[in-house]
């Protein structure tokens, strides 16, 4: 079987963002590890690329926001964080990563299509995403994007400790971020985030009083 040969084939039968080797070999009927090399062939013609070890993507594909809930699989994930800030228009800074949250420990990911930073957060926080775009793709709503940042904020990492600027765009429901945060189970965790939500919605108030 030639490379082209090959190509054509998975192009033809796999209709996935990301594709792992397994299912390239079920696709050519090959063992794994002719499977594996044939793979490693056409990434350096740039036909398919590596993403992480075992997962690739067609050279093709540019849709980033898909490829988090790939990379965490079997876990989902949701854009959220700064990624989702700047999608509502809450912050103006272009993040250089893409964030998300999920139900799989928290990794980066850095790969041929960029930087991909996913979020753990507990199952009864997972919530609070819309499907966007034509591919579908799980956005946080903009009270979610935000909320994900401050319940975050006294992880190990210290990465969201930090925030950027916020404006609360027309879109953005104070009462609906206000009921996200008593959905939060810890006691500690929910007062934590309703005083530094309290604290943005002064500091916005204040900024538009001047």
């Amino acid at each position: 079987m030639t490379l082209i040969e090959a190509y054509a084939i998975l192009r033809m039968n796999l209709r996935l963002t990301v594709f792992q080797t397994s299912d390239a070999a079920a696709c050519l009927k090959l063992r794994h590890d002719a499977t594996s090399q044939i793979l490693c062939r056409l990434s350096k013609t740039k036909l398919i690329l590596r993403l992480i070890r075992g997962r690739w993507v067609f050279r093709e594909y540019t849709e980033q926001f898909s490829i988090p809930e790939n990379l965490s699989a079997p876990s989902p994930s949701y854009i959220s964080l700064q990624t989702a800030l700047y999608h509502h228009g809450l912050i103006s800074q272009v993040p250089e990563v893409i964030y998300a949250v999920s139900l799989s420990r928290t990794k980066v990911y850095k790969t041929i299509l960029g930087v991909f930073s996913i979020h753990q957060v507990k199952p009864d926080f997972f919530f609070g995403y819309e499907s966007v775009g034509k591919a579908g793709i799980k956005m946080a709503t903009a009270e979610k994007a935000l909320l994900d940042i401050l319940y975050l904020s006294p992880t190990r990492s210290r990465l969201f400790t930090s925030l950027p600027e916020i404006k609360l765009s027309a879109k953005f429901s104070v009462i609906r971020a206000r009921r996200i945060v008593n959905k939060i189970t810890s006691h500690r965790r929910r007062t934590l985030v309703s005083n530094l939500l309290e604290k943005i919605i002064s500091n916005v108030k204040s900024e538009h009083q001047l």
